[in-house]
């Protein structure tokens, strides 16, 4: 194996411009989304006492599994004689998600060794018909996987945003007994899940472009030397008779 060269002209080349790109924009991706903490929260008013609002909150987060998010009340304050931690938000999503991150944690690794290679290892990487070959496939693959991640992702941040939002007073059993008097407070802001569902589909559409580039770096793209050569003059064509 050929020894280490710090080499950067790749980084100014498609080649390794987008890889840069790529791996920026999945930091992004696992970040805005494996990074966040949100709240919803209820007015609550009592019966006996319709005037005394008093606030319950359910905290959640990655990974999103929401019926493990319980409500709590002000300081552990007893709020109408219900037992609001038995109360849970409904829905687990953490499949979409977290597979959603992991993906985006794996093609940050990826992105590393890849850029080491190119700059690195130059030589190496375009005298080898396998490596190039391996990063053609592999790019072919996250390609797929960013589409299959970031749609489930998507559908999945849809569903957490019915789950947490104004719907949650018809879910919650105190309200719809009518025990309680529920009304909808506020739920906290989700756009930086939103950024996550776009660096998502960025990252696609920059694997995707960048697959050109890998492929005429491969053998698919460009033959051999030995094939060169033999159609150069290493075997004469047949002459005519």
């Amino acid at each position: 194996m050929s020894s280490f060269q710090l080499n950067l002209n790749p980084l100014k080349e498609p080649l390794g411009f987008i890889k840069v790109l790529e791996w920026i924009a999945s930091i992004f991706a696992f970040a805005t989304c494996g990074g966040f903490k949100g709240k919803t929260e209820i007015q609550v008013a009592c019966l006996t006492n319709k005037s005394d609002n008093k606030t319950i909150t359910a905290t959640f987060g990655y990974p999103f599994r929401l019926n493990e998010a319980s409500f709590q009340t002000p300081q552990g304050v007893n709020v109408c004689d219900v037992d609001w931690k038995s109360h849970v938000l409904i829905g687990d999503y953490s499949s979409a998600a977290e597979f959603y991150v992991t993906f985006a944690v794996f093609v940050f690794l990826y992105c590393i060794a890849a850029l080491l290679l190119y700059v690195g290892y130059t030589n190496l990487y375009r005298d080898s018909r396998k490596l190039p070959m391996i990063d053609f496939v592999v790019t072919l693959v996250a390609t797929f996987l960013w589409l299959v991640s970031t749609s489930a992702w998507a559908k999945a941040l849809t569903d957490i945003k019915t789950a947490t939002g104004r719907n949650i007073v018809q879910e919650l059993l105190p309200c719809i007994q009518q025990r309680v008097i529920c009304h909808f407070g506020s739920v906290t802001s989700m756009g930086s899940l939103n950024v996550s569902v776009i660096f998502g589909f960025l990252n696609m559409i920059l694997w995707g472009g960048n697959a050109w580039f890998v492929y005429k770096e491969t053998s698919l793209h460009s033959p051999s030397n030995t094939s060169t050569s033999h159609s150069q003059g290493g075997i004469p064509p047949p002459t005519g008779i």
